[in-house]
């Protein structure tokens, strides 16, 4: 089997219309998504239609999607994405309200994955896995062989073998006997200075993982997110990759 696997849209069409453009070239059998369709972004009701109609994704829910129902606190969240939290709260239609609240937190395939956005122990709390001791906490509620997550904004691989390391590789094999958590990255905001959208392609039989970053319009998507009112620095920062 042949997976995509897409994380951290943001309300950032122009991204997800590129990465899916790119997606329909690679022969995928089937389109995950790992959570935070929505926030930051201009056009939240586009992205949850792409990833629910057009892609059929089978999909779990991330704090940003929480966040816009009003299911997770939004007071530790920076005073851009609180303003665009409560602008996308007034966007959204009931029908799409409910899709959002019926998402799970975690999923398990059959293949022996397992997918969830920030972290397996405690997922509700959705922290965010940025050293090895983050990723060994991880690593030990994984009953599987490899989960993959989001919520940083930054593809990179960690593994648990006698112990715990990383790669930013963006092919990733993924050896029996070794644990791995993967970071697939953010189509539409990315946070480790490239401002490409990054996905990834999941092939079960030769377990292998590939990161792919897909160019898109920036400005176009900066000019939406100013047209909408919503601040300026989230705008500006996709630029950057930031």
């Amino acid at each position: 089997m042949r997976y995509a696997i897409i994380s951290d849209l943001h309300s950032n069409l122009d991204a997800l219309e590129r990465v899916i453009e790119d997606i329909k070239k690679q022969k995928v059998d089937r389109h995950l998504c790992l959570g935070d369709i929505i926030g930051y972004g201009a056009q939240p009701n586009e992205c949850i239609r792409l990833v629910r109609e057009e892609l059929k994704c089978l999909t779990i829910a991330g704090n940003h999607d929480w966040a816009a129902l009003g299911k997770t606190n939004i007071d530790y969240f920076n005073a851009y994405a609180k303003e665009a939290t409560l602008w996308t709260r007034e966007q959204l239609s009931e029908d799409e309200v409910k899709y959002i609240d019926s998402l799970p937190l975690i999923e398990h395939l059959p293949e022996d994955f397992t997918l969830v956005h920030g972290t397996l122990y405690n997922p509700e709390l959705f922290d965010y896995i940025q050293t090895s001791y983050d990723a060994y906490l991880s690593l030990q509620a994984l009953d599987g062989r490899v989960c993959f997550l989001g919520h940083s904004h930054v593809p990179i691989t960690f593994f648990q073998g006698e112990m715990i390391s990383y790669t930013l590789s963006q092919e990733i094999s993924l050896e029996v006997g070794v644990k791995a958590l993967v970071n697939v990255g953010s189509v539409g905001q990315p946070r480790d200075d490239n401002p490409k959208a990054s996905y990834a392609i999941y092939d079960t039989d030769k377990r292998k993982v590939w990161i792919r970053r897909i160019e898109y319009d920036i400005e176009s998507a900066g000019k939406k997110i100013r047209d909408a009112g919503l601040p300026e620095v989230l705008a500006e920062r996709l630029k950057y990759g930031r």
